[in-house]
């Protein structure tokens, strides 16, 4: 049985971010995956007419998106001068979600799609294929891999966490970047064991909210691939932020308070990736309604 257009609209409200208007100049391009299979980029174009190749932003969305969303992030990352790359993975697009939901249900589809290791492993290469992509145009002087929800778990596997659910590495594991940013990721339990985070040593940013619901625990528990960091260098690059009143979906732009939250998170990705960026990353100016720690 075919879901209801009606059912549909309801889980893209509940998913995706909703598209707005774009400033940044865009391309769209379908580019191969090491498997033979191909991955649909929406490319937006750096800031300005840089002499040389400007750093890399890819984002990685959540379970039942696509690459037409999260336009506030990449949008404010091409502002600040990235290349910003918006990856599709078709296998955990909204296709793959309305068929594991049809079976299971809405909570349960959804924890069959984030804990499906090959759905997750198709990701990874989704990932290698966008940095293939980029590479192909030039040699970006700094990358940063960016995640929403199963975005995120896709972050910190390609960051080197450990996992419970059978993706080896490659693809998982790689490191190819230099900053990693997980916005709203789960804590141990669906994908992740505990400590599966202890070993990640590069700059990471983990942003939730006091109202960031996980499928495997309450809000508390997305704060906890922070709290196993095992911690930066002097430089203390690796940073929490909690929003308060957050939910899930206003980190990928949307639903009631979006307009309040989406400052707060491009205003503190763009402080972590310039410390990250100046190798000094001491926090910024507290922001109101939102409490930001180092380790």
């Amino acid at each position: 049985m075919r879901l209801s257009v009606r059912f549909q609209r309801l889980l893209s409200f509940f998913l995706l971010a909703i598209p707005a208007g774009s400033l940044a100049a865009q391309e769209r391009f379908d580019v191969p995956r090491a498997d033979g299979k191909r991955t649909p980029l929406l490319v937006y174009s750096a800031a300005g007419s840089p002499a040389q190749c400007a750093p890399l932003a890819i984002i990685s969305h959540g379970a039942g998106g696509s690459e037409n969303g999260y336009k506030y992030l990449a949008e404010a990352m091409a502002q600040s001068g990235f290349t910003t790359v918006v990856m599709g993975h078709r296998e955990s697009g909204m296709d793959a979600l309305s068929n594991d939901v049809r079976q299971s249900g809405l909570k349960d589809g959804l924890r069959a799609l984030v804990a499906d290791p090959v759905a997750e492993a198709d990701r990874l290469l989704d990932t290698g294929a966008a940095l293939k992509w980029a590479d192909g145009r030039c040699a970006a002087p700094f990358r940063v891999l960016l995640g929403h929800s199963m975005g995120a778990e896709t972050v910190m596997l390609e960051a080197g966490a450990r996992n419970s659910i059978g993706v080896a590495s490659p693809p998982a594991g790689q490191d190819r970047f230099d900053a990693y940013i997980a916005l709203s990721p789960e804590g141990p339990g669906l994908v992740f064991p505990e400590g599966a985070w202890a070993g990640i040593h590069k700059p990471v940013l983990v942003l939730t909210g006091t109202r960031d619901g996980s499928l495997n625990g309450g809000a508390q528990s997305r704060q906890i691939p922070w709290r196993e960091l095992p911690g930066g260098s002097t430089d203390k690059c690796q940073w929490l932020g909690v929003i308060d009143d957050a939910t899930h979906m206003n980190f990928a732009g949307s639903g009631f308070g979006a307009d309040q939250v989406k400052p707060m998170v491009t205003q503190t990705i763009a402080s972590f990736i310039r410390g990250v960026r100046g190798h000094s990353c001491s926090l910024p100016a507290p922001i109101a309604g939102m409490t930001l720690q180092a380790k």
